[in-house]
């Protein structure tokens, strides 16, 4: 399944990115409506879906695609 950013929930926060043990996300210079940098992926091939960046993130910017957003 693949995992989608929802990038207007992003606050640029980073904990994902540091606790991500491929090391596939980073900051982009892209900003989100709130003024954020967001989140994104450098190598998204390379994730093996571990779920490190969905317990990571406080504001649940990792959906699986499909799922429901509320």
């Amino acid at each position: 399944m693949k995992i989608k950013i929802l990038e207007d929930r992003c606050k640029g926060c980073g904990l994902c990115i540091e606790f991500c043990p491929k090391k596939i996300l980073a900051l982009s210079d892209k900003r989100n409506l709130l003024g954020y940098k967001i989140v994104c992926w450098k190598s998204p091939e390379n994730c093996n879906h571990c779920g490190i960046c969905y317990l990571m993130c406080p504001e649940v910017v990792f959906v699986e695609d499909g799922e429901i957003e509320r």
